[in-house]
């Protein structure tokens, strides 16, 4: 299935980092930990405005904590934002 954001929007998937203890232990995510603010960009609308933040299909992006809406299709989670959502590009 294919997501098709529409005018200033951009779908991202959301990265998950495993957190390691000092002793070399993979602790895995819990409930407490905040989910990270940062996704990668797999679809981007054609509108005006979004176009021109210049993003690429790829790019790690860092948004708001609470921006955006969560959607789950076939198991896998996506995060659809606006262009002012959208806060900076990780290079």
């Amino acid at each position: 299935m294919k997501l098709k954001p529409l005018g200033n929007r951009v779908i991202v998937t959301l990265l998950t980092e495993e957190e390691t203890s000092k002793s070399g232990i993979i602790l895995p995510e819990t409930i407490d930990k905040e989910k990270k603010a940062e996704g990668k960009v797999i679809a981007i609308g054609e509108g005006e405005k979004i176009q021109k933040l210049d993003l690429k299909v790829g790019d790690k992006v860092l948004f708001g904590k609470y921006a955006g809406e969560e959607v789950k299709i076939e198991k896998v989670e996506y995060k659809i934002l606006s262009d002012e959502d959208v806060l900076a590009v990780i290079e």
